[in-house]
Protein backbone atom coordinates (compact mmCIF):
# COMPACT_ATOMS: atom_id res chain seq x y z
CA UNK A 1 0.00 0.00 0.00
CA UNK A 2 1.01 3.44 -0.37
CA UNK A 3 2.70 5.14 2.04
CA UNK A 4 5.04 2.34 3.77
CA UNK A 5 8.40 3.02 2.51
CA UNK A 6 10.46 6.51 2.73
CA UNK A 7 12.25 7.98 0.23
CA UNK A 8 16.29 7.02 0.55
CA UNK A 9 17.63 10.50 2.19
CA UNK A 10 20.46 11.31 -0.02
CA UNK A 11 20.91 14.16 2.25
CA UNK A 12 21.72 13.23 5.94
CA UNK A 13 24.84 14.61 5.86
CA UNK A 14 25.22 17.38 2.81
CA UNK A 15 24.36 21.05 3.96
CA UNK A 16 21.68 22.82 1.62
CA UNK A 17 22.91 26.62 0.42
CA UNK A 18 20.55 28.81 -1.21
CA UNK A 19 20.46 27.44 -4.92
CA UNK A 20 17.86 25.85 -6.86
CA UNK A 21 17.12 22.76 -9.38
CA UNK A 22 19.61 20.27 -10.37
CA UNK A 23 21.92 22.62 -9.91
CA UNK A 24 21.29 23.29 -6.76
CA UNK A 25 21.30 19.47 -5.49
CA UNK A 26 24.70 18.66 -7.87
CA UNK A 27 26.63 21.39 -5.42
CA UNK A 28 25.22 20.33 -2.05
CA UNK A 29 24.46 16.63 -2.43
CA UNK A 30 20.57 17.14 -2.49
CA UNK A 31 18.02 15.48 -4.40
CA UNK A 32 17.28 17.65 -7.80
CA UNK A 33 13.13 17.38 -6.69
CA UNK A 34 14.06 18.12 -2.89
CA UNK A 35 12.77 22.00 -2.01
CA UNK A 36 15.16 24.42 -0.72
CA UNK A 37 13.00 24.47 2.21
CA UNK A 38 13.52 21.50 3.57
CA UNK A 39 16.22 19.96 5.44
CA UNK A 40 15.77 16.31 4.15
CA UNK A 41 14.04 14.35 1.48
CA UNK A 42 12.71 12.22 4.21
CA UNK A 43 11.47 15.34 5.90
CA UNK A 44 10.27 16.57 2.23
CA UNK A 45 7.82 13.41 2.20
CA UNK A 46 6.35 13.72 5.87
CA UNK A 47 5.57 17.32 5.45
CA UNK A 48 3.42 16.74 2.09
CA UNK A 49 2.20 13.63 3.36
CA UNK A 50 0.95 15.73 6.28
CA UNK A 51 -1.06 17.99 3.92
CA UNK A 52 -2.26 15.36 1.95
CA UNK A 53 -3.78 13.58 5.15
CA UNK A 54 -4.87 17.30 6.64
CA UNK A 55 -6.72 17.70 3.20
CA UNK A 56 -8.11 14.26 3.03
CA UNK A 57 -9.76 15.47 6.53
CA UNK A 58 -11.83 18.36 4.73
CA UNK A 59 -12.75 15.94 2.42
CA UNK A 60 -14.43 13.71 4.85
CA UNK A 61 -15.99 16.65 7.19
CA UNK A 62 -17.67 17.65 3.22
CA UNK A 63 -18.99 13.92 2.94
CA UNK A 64 -19.60 13.45 6.15
CA UNK A 65 -22.42 16.70 6.50
CA UNK A 66 -23.62 15.20 3.04
CA UNK A 67 -24.16 12.21 4.12
CA UNK A 68 -25.97 12.74 7.64
CA UNK A 69 -28.33 15.61 5.57
CA UNK A 70 -29.24 12.52 3.32
CA UNK A 71 -30.13 10.39 6.87
CA UNK A 72 -31.79 12.90 8.45
CA UNK A 73 -34.20 13.87 5.45
CA UNK A 74 -34.55 10.17 4.67
CA UNK A 75 -35.76 10.13 8.38
CA UNK A 76 -38.42 12.51 7.75
CA UNK A 77 -39.27 11.51 4.72
CA UNK A 78 -38.87 7.84 4.36
CA UNK A 79 -41.75 7.18 1.57
CA UNK A 80 -40.06 9.78 -1.19
CA UNK A 81 -36.73 7.89 -0.61
CA UNK A 82 -38.58 4.76 -1.17
CA UNK A 83 -40.58 6.28 -4.29
CA UNK A 84 -37.10 7.57 -5.57
CA UNK A 85 -34.60 4.62 -5.06
CA UNK A 86 -36.90 2.47 -7.52
CA UNK A 87 -35.24 4.40 -10.59
CA UNK A 88 -31.98 4.11 -9.31
CA UNK A 89 -30.31 0.68 -11.15
CA UNK A 90 -28.16 -1.51 -8.62
CA UNK A 91 -26.18 -3.93 -11.47
CA UNK A 92 -24.96 -0.10 -12.44
CA UNK A 93 -24.29 0.95 -9.01
CA UNK A 94 -22.56 -2.54 -8.45
CA UNK A 95 -20.59 -2.41 -11.49
CA UNK A 96 -19.14 0.94 -11.01
CA UNK A 97 -18.30 -0.55 -7.20
CA UNK A 98 -16.56 -3.13 -8.74
CA UNK A 99 -14.40 -1.51 -11.13
CA UNK A 100 -13.38 1.10 -8.05
CA UNK A 101 -12.40 -1.46 -6.25
CA UNK A 102 -10.13 -2.67 -8.52
CA UNK A 103 -8.75 0.37 -9.40
CA UNK A 104 -7.41 0.61 -6.11
CA UNK A 105 -5.60 -2.59 -6.41
CA UNK A 106 -4.05 -1.15 -9.39
CA UNK A 107 -3.06 2.02 -7.74
CA UNK A 108 -2.07 0.78 -5.41
CA UNK A 109 0.74 -1.38 -7.38
CA UNK A 110 1.65 1.46 -8.77
CA UNK A 111 3.06 3.22 -5.41
CA UNK A 112 5.00 0.07 -5.18
CA UNK A 113 6.13 0.06 -8.90
CA UNK A 114 7.28 3.81 -8.24
CA UNK A 115 9.12 2.66 -4.67
CA UNK A 116 11.39 0.34 -6.89
CA UNK A 117 11.56 2.35 -9.65
CA UNK A 118 10.47 0.53 -12.46
CA UNK A 119 9.24 2.63 -15.53
CA UNK A 120 6.94 0.57 -17.52
CA UNK A 121 5.02 -0.90 -14.63
CA UNK A 122 4.79 2.30 -13.06
CA UNK A 123 3.08 3.55 -16.41
CA UNK A 124 1.45 0.36 -16.97
CA UNK A 125 -0.56 0.61 -13.64
CA UNK A 126 -1.32 4.00 -13.68
CA UNK A 127 -2.80 3.70 -16.62
CA UNK A 128 -5.23 0.80 -16.08
CA UNK A 129 -6.40 2.94 -12.80
CA UNK A 130 -6.77 6.26 -15.39
CA UNK A 131 -8.96 3.65 -17.35
CA UNK A 132 -10.77 2.52 -14.75
CA UNK A 133 -12.14 6.19 -14.04
CA UNK A 134 -13.59 6.69 -17.42
CA UNK A 135 -15.04 3.65 -17.10
CA UNK A 136 -16.97 4.83 -13.98
CA UNK A 137 -17.71 8.26 -15.55
CA UNK A 138 -19.00 5.88 -18.54
CA UNK A 139 -21.53 4.16 -16.97
CA UNK A 140 -22.34 7.55 -14.91
CA UNK A 141 -23.25 8.82 -17.83
CA UNK A 142 -25.17 5.73 -19.16
CA UNK A 143 -27.17 6.65 -16.15
CA UNK A 144 -27.58 9.99 -16.21
CA UNK A 145 -28.89 9.66 -19.55
CA UNK A 146 -31.72 7.42 -18.30
CA UNK A 147 -32.82 9.80 -15.79
CA UNK A 148 -32.38 13.00 -17.96
CA UNK A 149 -34.45 10.64 -21.18
CA UNK A 150 -37.12 10.09 -18.43
CA UNK A 151 -37.21 13.64 -17.30
CA UNK A 152 -36.12 12.95 -13.66
CA UNK A 153 -33.96 15.84 -13.72
CA UNK A 154 -32.59 18.26 -9.94
CA UNK A 155 -34.36 20.78 -8.57
CA UNK A 156 -37.14 22.80 -11.11
CA UNK A 157 -36.44 21.49 -13.99
CA UNK A 158 -37.81 18.20 -12.75
CA UNK A 159 -40.46 16.55 -15.37
CA UNK A 160 -43.35 14.64 -14.38
CA UNK A 161 -44.40 14.18 -18.32
CA UNK A 162 -42.03 11.04 -19.10
CA UNK A 163 -42.46 9.34 -16.03
CA UNK A 164 -45.25 6.88 -15.20
CA UNK A 165 -47.20 6.76 -12.37
CA UNK A 166 -48.26 3.61 -10.75
CA UNK A 167 -51.61 5.31 -9.55
CA UNK A 168 -52.12 6.58 -13.28
CA UNK A 169 -51.25 2.74 -14.05
CA UNK A 170 -53.48 1.31 -12.08
CA UNK A 171 -56.65 3.50 -12.67
CA UNK A 172 -55.99 2.71 -16.44
CA UNK A 173 -56.26 -0.87 -16.11
CA UNK A 174 -58.91 -0.62 -13.76
CA UNK A 175 -60.58 1.57 -16.84
CA UNK A 176 -59.03 -0.38 -19.77
CA UNK A 177 -60.44 -3.74 -18.16
CA UNK A 178 -64.19 -2.14 -17.52
CA UNK A 179 -64.28 -0.89 -21.14
CA UNK A 180 -63.01 -4.45 -22.82
CA UNK A 181 -65.71 -6.28 -20.46
CA UNK A 182 -68.45 -3.72 -21.62
CA UNK A 183 -67.42 -4.49 -25.19
CA UNK A 184 -67.99 -7.98 -24.92
CA UNK A 185 -71.52 -7.24 -23.21
CA UNK A 186 -72.23 -5.06 -26.50
CA UNK A 187 -73.48 -6.32 -29.67
CA UNK A 188 -71.11 -6.74 -32.37
CA UNK A 189 -72.19 -3.92 -34.77
CA UNK A 190 -71.99 -1.60 -31.36
CA UNK A 191 -69.00 -1.75 -31.42
CA UNK A 192 -68.05 -0.29 -34.65
CA UNK A 193 -71.30 1.13 -35.53
CA UNK A 194 -70.74 5.00 -36.09
CA UNK A 195 -73.12 7.18 -33.80
CA UNK A 196 -75.80 8.58 -35.67
CA UNK A 197 -73.86 11.77 -38.38
CA UNK A 198 -76.07 14.64 -36.80
CA UNK A 199 -73.86 13.80 -33.51
CA UNK A 200 -70.68 13.77 -35.14
CA UNK A 201 -69.32 11.40 -32.89
CA UNK A 202 -67.71 8.11 -32.83
CA UNK A 203 -67.14 5.73 -30.11
CA UNK A 204 -63.66 5.64 -28.58
CA UNK A 205 -61.59 4.56 -25.83
CA UNK A 206 -60.10 6.99 -23.13
CA UNK A 207 -56.62 7.72 -24.24
CA UNK A 208 -54.08 6.22 -21.84
CA UNK A 209 -51.59 7.90 -19.49
CA UNK A 210 -48.49 9.38 -21.12
CA UNK A 211 -46.16 6.47 -21.27
CA UNK A 212 -48.64 3.49 -21.66
CA UNK A 213 -49.57 1.57 -25.09
CA UNK A 214 -53.28 2.67 -26.11
CA UNK A 215 -55.59 -0.42 -25.45
CA UNK A 216 -55.88 -4.08 -27.81
CA UNK A 217 -59.06 -5.46 -28.70
CA UNK A 218 -59.81 -8.86 -26.73
CA UNK A 219 -59.64 -11.65 -28.22
CA UNK A 220 -61.73 -15.04 -27.98
CA UNK A 221 -61.11 -15.38 -24.46
CA UNK A 222 -61.42 -12.20 -23.34
CA UNK A 223 -57.35 -11.42 -22.83
CA UNK A 224 -55.78 -8.29 -24.48
CA UNK A 225 -52.92 -8.70 -26.92
CA UNK A 226 -50.34 -6.26 -28.75
CA UNK A 227 -49.59 -6.87 -31.95
CA UNK A 228 -49.87 -10.73 -32.35
CA UNK A 229 -47.74 -10.84 -28.85
CA UNK A 230 -48.37 -12.24 -25.37
CA UNK A 231 -47.52 -9.35 -23.30
CA UNK A 232 -47.55 -11.38 -20.11
CA UNK A 233 -49.41 -7.93 -17.81
CA UNK A 234 -52.70 -7.10 -17.79
CA UNK A 235 -54.93 -6.21 -20.11
CA UNK A 236 -54.37 -2.91 -22.23
CA UNK A 237 -50.39 -2.38 -20.72
CA UNK A 238 -47.53 -2.26 -22.16
CA UNK A 239 -45.35 -2.19 -18.72
CA UNK A 240 -45.02 -4.48 -15.65
CA UNK A 241 -46.64 -3.05 -12.89
CA UNK A 242 -43.73 -4.68 -10.52
CA UNK A 243 -41.26 -2.88 -12.65
CA UNK A 244 -43.39 0.89 -11.10
CA UNK A 245 -42.44 2.64 -8.68
CA UNK A 246 -44.33 1.90 -5.28
CA UNK A 247 -47.47 4.20 -5.10
CA UNK A 248 -48.36 7.19 -6.33
CA UNK A 249 -46.02 9.44 -6.82
CA UNK A 250 -44.69 12.45 -3.83
CA UNK A 251 -45.50 16.48 -4.57
CA UNK A 252 -41.21 16.65 -3.54
CA UNK A 253 -40.10 14.03 -5.84
CA UNK A 254 -37.44 16.46 -7.55
CA UNK A 255 -35.71 16.43 -3.73
CA UNK A 256 -34.72 13.09 -4.40
CA UNK A 257 -33.39 13.77 -7.51
CA UNK A 258 -31.79 17.06 -6.21
CA UNK A 259 -30.06 15.13 -3.44
CA UNK A 260 -28.85 11.95 -5.61
CA UNK A 261 -27.27 14.43 -8.54
CA UNK A 262 -25.53 16.24 -5.91
CA UNK A 263 -23.94 13.15 -4.10
CA UNK A 264 -23.16 11.05 -7.26
CA UNK A 265 -22.11 14.52 -9.54
CA UNK A 266 -19.50 16.01 -6.47
CA UNK A 267 -18.34 11.99 -6.11
CA UNK A 268 -17.87 12.30 -10.14
CA UNK A 269 -15.92 15.68 -9.81
CA UNK A 270 -13.20 13.80 -7.71
CA UNK A 271 -13.05 11.01 -9.96
CA UNK A 272 -12.27 13.75 -12.84
CA UNK A 273 -9.52 15.44 -10.61
CA UNK A 274 -7.88 11.78 -10.20
CA UNK A 275 -8.04 10.90 -13.64
CA UNK A 276 -6.28 14.29 -14.22
CA UNK A 277 -3.56 13.55 -11.64
CA UNK A 278 -2.80 9.73 -13.17
CA UNK A 279 -2.42 11.87 -16.56
CA UNK A 280 0.11 13.91 -14.88
CA UNK A 281 1.93 11.36 -13.24
CA UNK A 282 2.04 9.01 -16.35
CA UNK A 283 4.17 12.11 -18.01
CA UNK A 284 6.61 12.15 -14.67
CA UNK A 285 6.98 8.52 -14.93
CA UNK A 286 7.58 8.45 -18.63
CA UNK A 287 10.60 10.68 -17.54
CA UNK A 288 12.09 9.28 -15.34
CA UNK A 289 10.91 10.89 -12.08
CA UNK A 290 10.66 8.05 -9.81
CA UNK A 291 12.33 5.62 -7.90
CA UNK A 292 13.50 4.86 -4.54
CA UNK A 293 14.67 8.08 -3.55
CA UNK A 294 11.56 10.06 -4.95
CA UNK A 295 8.29 8.87 -5.24
CA UNK A 296 6.11 11.13 -3.07
CA UNK A 297 3.67 12.10 -5.98
CA UNK A 298 2.89 8.80 -6.86
CA UNK A 299 2.25 8.32 -3.21
CA UNK A 300 0.12 11.17 -2.20
CA UNK A 301 -1.90 10.20 -5.50
CA UNK A 302 -2.80 7.25 -4.25
CA UNK A 303 -4.09 8.42 -1.03
CA UNK A 304 -6.30 10.84 -2.95
CA UNK A 305 -7.52 7.87 -5.34
CA UNK A 306 -7.97 5.62 -2.13
CA UNK A 307 -10.41 8.05 -0.91
CA UNK A 308 -12.11 8.46 -3.98
CA UNK A 309 -12.92 5.06 -3.55
CA UNK A 310 -14.05 4.90 0.14
CA UNK A 311 -16.47 7.57 -0.77
CA UNK A 312 -18.25 5.47 -3.25
CA UNK A 313 -18.57 2.65 -1.13
CA UNK A 314 -20.36 4.94 1.18
CA UNK A 315 -22.45 6.22 -1.45
CA UNK A 316 -23.78 2.87 -3.08
CA UNK A 317 -25.45 1.28 -0.17
CA UNK A 318 -26.79 4.29 0.90
CA UNK A 319 -28.11 5.65 -2.54
CA UNK A 320 -28.55 2.36 -4.34
CA UNK A 321 -29.56 -0.68 -1.74
CA UNK A 322 -31.37 0.61 1.51
CA UNK A 323 -34.59 1.41 1.12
Amino acid sequence: MSGDKQPQDSNQQAGHGDGHGAEHGAGHGHSPYQAHHFDTMRQQFEAGKLGMWLFLATEVLLFGGLFCFYTIYKANDPELFKWGHHFLDKRWGATNTMVLLFSSLTMALAVREAQLGRKKRIIFFLAVTFLCGAGFMGIKYVEYSKKFHEGLFPGKYFSYENVVDAEEVRMHQQEQQKLAHAELDLPQASVVTEVPKAQGLVLQPAAPPAGLAPVTQPDDHGTASSDGDDVGHAPGLALDPSHLPPGPRPANAHVFFSIYFCLTGLHGIHVLIGMGVMLWLMVLAMQGRFGPGYFTPVDLGGLYWHLVDLIWIYLFPLLYLVE
